[in-house]
């Protein structure tokens, strides 16, 4: 049997190593090499905490691996702090990729949304019994009486705020539903996206024919572009999580899910950040007193900054992002085996009783493994 002494003298160097590195809780600034070995001396000591509490080398060091592992594990499991610079990411390249890499399905959900919206249209402007099949009369009486006066004396003070609010809670919610119910093998999707085209396009169509027509169409320019279009998106969404439920590729529904779940987060946020910006102008803008011709403009400038953005921006990386994956890739190349985490047959400079980094830890330690 191994003495106290004996196994102190053998593994003090690792833990005294892993003290030092665990001096800087954050994680996610340390070299890629430095990270790899942090990993495999929690690995190590979680198997000295198993063989020193099956010996019985004494509480004090049971104790003092029990805190050491612990701490490793906070830092190594802890979840990845908040950074500005992470929306900023997502914004120039995160949102636009994901939109190209899943052009299918966002052309797929363009067409469930704005041919039921042509169809409401032309039904609407050729007929109100059309309009009143899909509507009740009441919120289409509504609706007209809304439009019927137009916004030359803008809106009441302290309204567009309110206002403002009010279209947030319900583009969000309209958006939500799109997405979420693409849970349901994707047909949930399908049905608000059609729903909501035939909703939008009856409403526009049934204005028009009542002879206000120039109101609301003055009125929606301004903030279509990023709401129709983030709807679409949001369905979009919802359509590749009901594809990846049904094709997982040979495996678990839920690993299939847990491998769209980057291009689902980017363009759900992605959508939701196009959505605040259509509120925003669509609480203070549209409904303001300009003349219908500097609305019209603006319009035409969003719809062609939308388009660009959508099918341009995050093309390339930046040039500090390639750098720094650069330099990341050179470090990792040239630090030893023994500090990258190699195969075991690599690590001879481990310090006795290392476990390869398949190894499981003990029981008082084993976490599901994190996914990004």
């Amino acid at each position: 049997m191994m003495g106290r002494d004996e196994f102190v003298a053998k593994r003090s160097a690792r833990w005294q190593e892993l003290e030092t590195l665990l001096v800087d809780k954050e994680l996610h600034r340390l070299p890629p090499v430095t990270i790899s070995r942090i990993a495999a001396l929690y690995r190590a000591i979680c198997a000295d905490l198993m063989r020193a509490r099956s010996l019985g080398v004494g509480s004090d060091i049971t104790g003092h691996l029990d805190v050491l592992a612990g701490r490793a594990h906070n830092v190594l499991y802890a979840p990845r702090p908040y950074r500005l610079r992470a929306i900023w990411e997502l914004v120039v390249f995160g949102f636009p990729r994901a939109f190209r890499a899943n052009w299918r399905f966002n052309a797929l959900a363009g067409a469930l949304f704005y041919l039921p919206l042509l169809v409401g249209l032309l039904g609407a402007l050729n007929s109100s019994e059309f309009a009143e099949g899909i509507l009740p009369r009441g919120m289409l009486q509504g609706m007209a009486e809304a439009y019927s006066k137009g916004f030359t004396d803008g809106r009441a003070t302290g309204a567009d705020a309110a206002m403002a609010g009010f279209y947030v809670h319900n583009n969000v919610g309209i958006a939500f539903r799109c997405f979420a119910t693409g849970i349901l093998l994707g047909f949930g999707s399908m049905f608000f996206l059609v729903y909501n085209g035939l909703v939008i396009g009856t409403v526009l169509g049934h204005v028009i024919h009542v002879g206000h027509g120039a109101n609301i169409l003055t009125f929606i320019c301004g903030h279509g572009p990023f709401e129709l279009n983030a709807i679409v998106i949001s369905g979009a969404a919802g359509l590749q999580m009901g594809y990846a439920l049904v094709d997982s590729r040979g495996e678990s529904r839920v690993a299939s899910l847990r491998r769209a779940a980057p291009d689902l987060f980017a363009q759900i946020s992605g959508a939701a950040i196009m959505l605040l910006i259509a509120a925003l102008i669509e609480g203070f803008w549209s409904p303001s007193s300009l003349p219908p011709v500097v609305k019209w403009v603006f319009a035409a400038v969003m719809s062609v900054v939308v388009l660009l953005y959508l099918l341009l921006v995050g093309r390339r990386p930046a040039p500090k992002r390639k750098a720094a994956v650069k330099q990341r890739r050179h470090d990792a190349g040239d630090a030893p085996l023994s500090s990258r985490g190699g195969p075991p047959s690599a690590r001879g400079s481990l310090p006795p009783g290392s476990v390869p980094p398949g190894s499981m830890p003990p029981p008082s330690f084993r976490t599901p493994e994190r996914t990004s």
